[in-house]
C-alpha cells in the first residue's frame, strides 16, 4: 500500500548543531530549525503527501532546563512559520519529558524533573496546536528565492576529503544564512522533485551549487534548462573542483565526458563547459555563475557581499520580482495566532513589536497584553483575541485539553484534562464577568482574575488526567 503521509522530526539536538555565518561558528537554533523544516516541506509538497511536523521539549544530550525551554520556543516557532502544514506530533517519549532528571541551571550539577512553569508553558503550546489552522497567509519578506537540494548532499558530508572540506555543511548554509539572517524567507527545492511542475512554481531565483551535492541523473538538468528557457533565473555558485566531481558517475561515463556535473547542465543551455564567471542568457531566462563555493560566503566575515548583491540584481532586474527586502524578523499571522522570530547577527538590533489584544502563549501566566517587543535572538507566540469570534464562551488558551463543553443562557462548563503534578491555567472568553466560578464544585471566584478589556477570565487549578470540572455562571 502506498504511504501518503510523512513526518519531520526537528528538535534541539539537530538544530543546535553549530554552523558558520559571517566568519563565526555558533549555534543558530531557530535558523537551522527553520531550514530543516523547510527541507522536509519541499521534499513532500509537490507529491501531495500529508506532512506531520514534530519538535521536542528536551533532547538526548544533557543540558539544563532553561536551555531546553529557550530552544524549544525556537524550534516550535520555526515549525509554525510553514502555514500550509497543520498536523503535528506534539510530544515524543512523554515519560522522558515528565520523569527525566536534568540540570536545574547551566552552572549546577543538581538535577530535577521539569519545572512546573515550563511544563505549564509547554502544555499551553502543544494544546494550541489543536486549533492551529492551515493558512494561505505568507511569512513576511521577499518570497521566491529557493535553494536547490538533493538527497546526495548527505553523501558528501565529510570534514576533509582529498584536501577539500565543507565544514558544517557550509556549502548549503552559505546560500541560506546570508538571506535568512536578513529576514528573507528562503525555501528549498529538491532536485529529485523537479519532474513535478509545482517544484519551482513559486521560485523567482533558484540558488544552486554542486560543491556539496551531485545530480543523481541527467533528467533534472533537462527540467532546469526548460525552466530557465521559459524565464527562470539561476544563480550558480561553485568552483567545481571538489573531489566528488571526478567519481565515476553518469556525467563522465558512457557517452558523457564532462569534467564537472554542472557542465552537462550548462551545455543544455548553450553555455560553454567550464564557463567563466558572469551572466548568460538562455531563452527568456538567465543563468549567473559565481566561481566561488558557497562556503566562502560564510567562512569569512563579510564574505557574502558579492553573493547578496548578485541575488538582489537577479531578483529585481532579471526575475522582475521587486526589490529584496532586508530586515531582522519573520512574522506570520495564522488565524488568531501571531508567530514571530527576530534574528540577531542581522541588519539591526531593533525589536519587533506585536500589537493587538494578545495572550502571550510563551508565558505560563497567560497575560493579556496590548503590545510586546520581541528582541533579537528571541521568538514570540500570541493569540490575538481581537481576531477570535465572540459568538460563544470558549477556552482561548489552556494547559490542558477541554472536553464536554456545555453552554447555557447564563452558564458555561467543561472538563479539562492534563498530566498530574502540573499546574493548570486557562484563559476563558466570557460574555460578562462571572458571578460564580467553580472548580470541581468548589467556589473559587476572584474578581482580580477578570480582565474587562478582553472579556476573559484567568483560571488556575491543579491538573488531573482524570479531569477537572469547570463551571462559570453570570
Amino acid at each position: 500500500m502506498q504511504r501518503n503521509t510523512a513526518g519531520a522530526k526537528v528538535w534541539t539536538g539537530t538544530s543546535r548543531e553549530p554552523n558558520y555565518f559571517n566568519g563565526k561558528a555558533a549555534e543558530r537554533v531557530f535558523e537551522t530549525a527553520y531550514l530543516e523544516y523547510g527541507s522536509m516541506e519541499s521534499m513532500t509538497a509537490p507529491t501531495g503527501r500529508k506532512m506531520f511536523f514534530l519538535t521536542d521539549p528536551i533532547e538526548d544530550r544533557a543540558r539544563d532546563w532553561a536551555d531546553y525551554k529557550r530552544n524549544y520556543e525556537a524550534t516550535f516557532t520555526a515549525q509554525l512559520l510553514y502555514p500550509g502544514i497543520a498536523d503535528y506530533e506534539i510530544m515524543p517519549w512523554p515519560e522522558r519529558i515528565y520523569e527525566g532528571l536534568y540540570r536545574i541551571s547551566p552552572d549546577s550539577d543538581k538535577k530535577d524533573r521539569i519545572p512546573r512553569h515550563y511544563s505549564t508553558q509547554m502544555q499551553v503550546m502543544v494544546n494550541s496546536l489543536n486549533f492551529m489552522p492551515e493558512s494561505t497567509n505568507k511569512v513576511t519578506g521577499s518570497r521566491g528565492i529557493s535553494i536547490l537540494m538533493s538527497n546526495s548532499l548527505m553523501f558528501q558530508r565529510f570534514p576533509t576529503h582529498e584536501g577539500y572540506d565543507d565544514p558544517q555543511l557550509s556549502n548549503f548554509y552559505g546560500q541560506a544564512l546570508p538571506l535568512l539572517k536578513r529576514g528573507v524567507p528562503v525555501k528549498t527545492a529538491h532536485i529529485e522533485n523537479l519532474g513535478f511542475k509545482e517544484a519551482l512554481a513559486d521560485t523567482e531565483v533558484l540558488l544552486m551549487s554542486y560543491s556539496n551535492m551531485k545530480p543523481l541523473d541527467p533528467d533534472a538538468h533537462r527540467h532546469l534548462a526548460d525552466w530557465v528557457k521559459k524565464g527562470g533565473v539561476i544563480l550558480y555558485s561553485g568552483r567545481d573542483d571538489d573531489p566528488f566531481q571526478t567519481v565515476q558517475e553518469w556525467w563522465n561515463t558512457g557517452d558523457m565526458h564532462y569534467k564537472a556535473a554542472s557542465d552537462h547542465l550548462f551545455g543544455l543551455m548553450d553555455i560553454p563547459a567550464g564557463a567563466v564567471e558572469g551572466e548568460y542568457r538562455y531563452g527568456k531566462g538567465t543563468v549567473y555563475i559565481i566561481r566561488s563555493d558557497p562556503k566562502e560566503y560564510v567562512l569569512t566575515e563579510g564574505g557574502d557581499r558579492k553573493f547578496l548583491e548578485t541575488v538582489c540584481l537577479l531578483y529585481s532586474d532579471r526575475a522582475k520580482a521587486g526589490k529584496v527586502e532586508f530586515k531582522n524578523s519573520l512574522y506570520l499571522e495564522r488565524g488568531a495566532y501571531d508567530i514571530v522570530a527576530v534574528m540577531n547577527e542581522s541588519v539591526s538590533d531593533e525589536p519587533y513589536t506585536v500589537t493587538g489584544t494578545l495572550i502571550d502563549l510563551f508565558d505560563p501566566q497567560l497575560p493579556v497584553l496590548k503590545s510586546k517587543d520581541i528582541a533579537p535572538g528571541q521568538c514570540g507566540y500570541f493569540l490575538d483575541i481581537d481576531r477570535v469570534k465572540k459568538d460563544s464562551p470558549k477556552v482561548l488558551a489552556a494547559s490542558g485539553r477541554t472536553y464536554g463543553e456545555q453552554t447555557g443562557k447564563n452558564s458555561y462548563s467543561y472538563t479539562v484534562k492534563s498530566p498530574v503534578n502540573t499546574a493548570g491555567v486557562s484563559r476563558i472568553l466570557l460574555p460578562a464577568r462571572p458571578a460564580s466560578v467553580k472548580v470541581d464544585g468548589r467556589e473559587v471566584s476572584d474578581i482580580s482574575c477578570w480582565d474587562s478589556s478582553s472579556s476573559t477570565y484567568l483560571l488556575s487549578y491543579e491538573n488531573s488526567p482524570e479531569g477537572v470540572s469547570i463551571e462559570f455562571t453570570w
